[in-house]
């Protein structure tokens, strides 16, 4: 999670991480000015239609998510740490790390339960999947979900430079 180019959370980074002010650091070192946030954030800005409400979530090392309502990103969603099943977050259920133990099969039937949850939890118009470990989604996904390319965190980018 990042709140004004200050890192708030990283668990896949390490505590050392927390509250670094990575906006400034970069600015003074690049002596241009910078724009930071998270990779869920970036990836469905390149992605989004801003109609509606519209949740992303990468599945990679962890789980990233971003909600933008209309367009605007609902700021610092940690949706990865939060209960999901069985006692674990949706970081221990989908992540990486879950994905090599329990295999693509079970995996898959895991991301199926989260996408239930998700629904009914934010009542989106469109979720957006997308994260390094998109590629094993082979699940029948309903129609209103949506797998996306990386290109669309470049593409996000782009338009974080735009909003």
């Amino acid at each position: 999670m990042v709140r004004r180019g200050i890192i708030g959370t990283a668990a896949n980074l390490g505590a050392s991480w927390i509250g670094f002010d990575l906006g400034t650091t970069l600015t003074e070192k690049l002596g241009k000015p910078v724009r930071v946030a998270n990779d869920a954030d970036i990836q469905g800005l390149g992605a989004i239609s801003r109609e509606g409400v519209e949740l992303v979530i990468t599945l990679g090392t962890g789980f990233g998510s971003a909600l933008f309502v209309d367009g605007k990103l609902v700021p610092n969603l940690e949706m990865g740490h939060h209960s999901f099943r069985k006692d674990e977050t949706y970081e221990q259920q989908l992540g990486r790390a879950a994905l090599e133990s329990i295999g693509k099969k079970r995996w898959n039937r895991r991301l199926e339960k989260a996408i239930a949850t998700l629904e009914h939890l934010f009542n989106y118009n469109r979720l957006y999947i997308g994260g390094g470990e998109a590629k094993q989604v082979t699940l029948d996904l309903p129609a209103n979900v949506t797998l996306v390319e990386n290109i669309m965190g470049l593409l996000g980018g782009i338009a974080l430079w735009r909003d």
